[in-house]
């Protein structure tokens, strides 16, 4: 991303029906605390298309805050939800629409950065901002990352400048609050950390 600690940081993440609740709930929670504690962060759940509202893949129903095309994000997140199994809702049907992954590549060509939390990495992938790049995806998806082109990384998050992947669920969590610590500061991360009563788990790996 290479923003550093100074400036502010509009993070948008994209929720459709079918979506893993905790994929994008989980940074919704860390960035929203980090939002509380200084003025350097917005966050907002963003829909491709306008609608009233999304359910995720348990059954948790959204109102999203509007369209992604409402602003023009820093970072977008993508969360997974419904790949493994070949739901008829979730990442695996927005990858063979293609839509999202079609606005992910726009939105990436403008500038913006791209975080992939479990699936919503193979979402980048089909957008072709994978390939050639180390990347990690929830361990169901990990062949198919592979076989789409990417460097499949062991790592719980990959930061890879302007794409970064996080592996399972709760991976969210620790790509948040590394999202945190390296473009708005350290101390907000702690902060936050501290907030939701959270340690960070798994090895980072940062691309050279």
């Amino acid at each position: 991303m290479g923003r550093g600690p100074v400036g502010h940081m509009d993070i948008a993440i994209v929720v459709f029906d079918g979506f893993e609740e905790l994929d994008a709930i989980g940074p919704y929670e860390v960035f929203a605390v980090a939002a509380d504690l200084t003025d350097d962060l917005t966050v907002s759940l963003r829909t491709l298309d306008r609608l009233d509202r999304v359910t995720a893949s348990h059954g948790l129903r959204i109102e999203p805050d509007g369209t992604i095309d409402e602003v023009e994000p820093d970072l977008v997140v993508v969360p997974g939800g419904g790949w493994n199994d070949r739901d008829e809702a979730g990442a695996w049907a927005e990858a063979e629409r293609g839509d999202i992954p079609a606005a992910l590549a726009r939105l990436h060509d403008a500038g913006a950065s791209m975080a992939g939390v479990c699936t919503g990495g193979m979402l980048l992938s089909r957008a072709g901002l994978t390939a050639g790049r180390p990347a990690v995806t929830h361990a169901g998806a990990i062949d198919d990352l592979r076989e789409e082109g990417a460097e499949v990384i062991d790592a719980r998050v990959v930061d890879d400048g302007d794409v970064v992947t996080a592996g399972g669920v709760t991976a969210g969590l620790d790509l948040a609050l590394y999202v945190l610590s390296r473009d708005v500061g350290e101390t907000v991360a702690s902060d936050v950390a501290d907030a939701i009563e959270y340690d960070g788990q798994g090895q980072v790996f940062v691309a050279d």
